[in-house]
């Protein structure tokens, strides 16, 4: 019965694949002067990243939880599922402000400013620096299972994997997405093979396991406490969200594919495949019984030669040291466009020159050398840099999270087509920042790197925004306070009309010598394009924008103490509940009579011309 069918199996995903494998454009495709890889690409690309997650997350997540990691592994399977749905939100958002790719980076760039996101930019680097060196020595220890070598030579053999990889990121991004697809080919075949495997060897021990880790699970959180309840749930969450590690990856690769919805289609691609596979995977090798201690570094390379004999176990093992080496490959791929973005917002572009393949080159070496460094400085610990990678993993997940929150309060929903619930983001990062603390306060060598990290990318922030931020070219080209004072003066009339708008209300009306159109931007955002001669465009930097508005009208109220002055408001259109804000916005507007008695005041819906 099982020959049979793991026959039919097989000869149908030989069919399924040959017959991808004919289609065309099926990984990349040129367009408008330039390669952009497809959804399935990409998707492939971080996939092998969150598929390594399979070979050392299970007995990671028993060695702290027990058999209820089973059922954690599975909860926290489907959180990871509905915080990418936040994160296609996020690659709508940042498409629609002309930001492509950058992922946390440009997010919380475009949101909290500078600083928050070179915060940002150290927790993706932990997680990228930790990813390429936990999956090589991993990647050494399944291909030595059977073979066992010196600590010396794993090492060795780790920091050959990391510069074999290194060399394919510099033949290009073409190459890499096709040699990463024969892996995902292989990966694919062996791993199905192995879960039908699996389910045909289940037995009444097996399911009972299974059975009882929903048990003990469910008894854990039940302790007759909200907080202690609580509490246990954010500890087995934070020791079991290592295993979808990489899921931040396709947002970060986003200025390889032409648009956002190539983005929400990985994000599908990766929930139906990997986000399936590792629970159950999980569930099968928890459920057998194995000498979980003995078998910590190769415990589904075990669990397979126990189901198909040692032959299978090997291809296993061969398998599991490809896709970790293709994990180092998401790590360079990632974090090169991460380095890019950065780079290039600060204009060094010595580190973003291009060889004739379009690769990074020279991000690649650099990446490669800090990998190397991590593990000589680890002494290629497992189990060390698990404990650090878990850290800056859900710091990045937190971050971009709570910077959609704030986005949305500002903003709302009227500029894009894709959003979710605000109320399901806020309880998502209340979930992520609290295992944030959580790993915080019991991983002490974690935090200690992660503060490590970003207190020095904050210090060389601070030291090269001040004088290559691209803000200042932004706010270089605002106009003056007292460019628009002498404008005014030239007319004589005896009202003055001031009139507020956003940045992108369309057009203005005549030019009235009287009149005077103010716009505050965000120097972050770009300044936007001038109108008219009396359209002024003010940059908003520290302070609040009724902060700012006050100080405007002193400036009048002083320049122009004989004027009647008028002060036109728009009519805010946002939902209270889409943006709350505009209710903080509206209660503001009403104190400026109380402040400025002498001017009026008007509040007007001007239909659009």
């Amino acid at each position: 019965m099982k020959t049979i069918v793991l026959t039919v199996l097989n000869v149908g995903l030989v069919l399924l694949f040959i017959y991808l494998l004919r289609k065309r454009e099926l990984l990349s495709y040129h367009h408008q002067g330039r390669w952009w890889l497809t959804w399935l690409a990409i998707g492939v690309i971080t996939l092998m990243d969150e598929f390594t997650s399979i070979f050392y997350v299970p007995a990671e997540a028993y060695r702290f939880i027990g058999l209820s990691a089973i059922a954690f592994i599975a909860v926290t399977s489907l959180l990871i599922r509905i915080f990418t749905t936040r994160l296609t939100e996020i690659a709508e958002i940042l498409e629609h402000h002309g930001l492509i790719g950058g992922g946390v980076y440009s997010f919380s760039y475009l949101v909290l400013g500078p600083m928050v996101s070179f915060v940002a930019v150290a927790s993706i680097m932990v997680d990228y620096i930790l990813t390429a060196c936990i999956s090589a020595v991993s990647a050494v220890a399944n291909a030595t299972s059977f073979y066992p070598l010196s600590p010396f030579t794993t090492m060795l053999l780790a920091l050959g994997i990391i510069w074999a990889v290194a060399g394919l990121n510099i033949l290009g991004i073409r190459e890499n997405a096709r040699f990463t697809f024969m892996i995902f080919i292989g990966a694919a075949i062996i791993m199905l093979n192995l879960l039908v495997s699996g389910f045909l060897a289940l037995d009444q021990r097996a399911l009972g396991q299974i059975f009882q880790s929903g048990a003990t699970a469910v008894g854990q959180v039940q302790t007759g406490s909200w907080i202690s309840g609580y509490g246990k749930f954010i500890s087995h969450i934070a020791f079991c969200i290592l295993a979808f590690s990489g899921v931040e990856s396709v947002l970060q690769t986003a200025g390889l594919a032409r648009n956002w919805q190539e983005i929400r289609r990985s994000y599908l691609f990766l929930g139906l495949t990997v986000g399936v596979v590792t629970p159950i995977v999980a569930a099968l090798t928890l459920s057998a019984p194995i000498d979980f201690k003995a078998h910590e570094g190769d415990l589904v390379t075990y669990y397979a030669s126990m189901l198909n004999g040692v032959p299978f176990g090997v291809a296993v093992a061969v398998l599991a040291s490809f896709t970790l080496a293709m994990a180092i490959n998401t790590a360079f791929v990632a974090s090169s466009e991460l380095m890019e973005r950065v780079a290039h917002r600060y204009g060094f572009f010595w580190l973003i020159a291009t060889n004739r393949r379009q690769s990074l080159y020279r991000i690649h070496i650099l990446n490669a050398t800090f990998f190397s460094g991590i593990i000589l400085l680890t002494a290629g610990s497992q189990s060390l840099l698990a404990d650090m990678y878990a850290l800056g993993i859900v710091a990045s997940f937190a971050i971009n999270t709570g910077a959609l929150i704030i986005y949305r309060y500002f903003v709302g929903t009227k500029d894009v087509k894709y959003y979710t619930s605000r109320l399901g983001t806020l309880v998502l990062w209340i979930i992520l920042a609290s295992s944030f603390i959580f790993l915080a306060y019991e991983k002490h060598y974690a935090t200690m790197l992660w503060g490590t990290v970003t207190a020095l990318l904050l210090l060389l922030g601070f030291l090269v925004a001040r004088k290559r931020a691209p803000e200042l070219k932004q706010i270089a080209q605002a106009d003056s306070e007292m460019e628009m004072i002498l404008y005014l003066a030239e007319s004589e009339a005896p009202e003055i009309h001031l009139f507020f708008r956003r940045s992108e209300e369309p057009g203005l009306t005549a030019d009235r010598r009287n009149e005077a159109y103010i716009t505050f931007y965000s120097p972050r955002a770009g300044i936007p394009p001038k109108t008219a001669a009396n359209h002024f465009r003010f940059p908003l930097t520290k302070i609040s924008l009724y902060q700012r508005i006050v100080s405007l009208l002193k400036v009048v109220e002083y320049e122009f103490p004989d004027r009647k002055v008028l002060v036109h408001l728009g009519w805010p259109m946002s939902s209270w509940w889409d943006r709350m804000a505009v209710g903080v916005m509206v209660f503001n507007l009403m104190r400026l009579p109380r402040r400025f008695p002498n001017f009026e005041f008007d509040i007007r819906y001007r239909r659009p011309s």
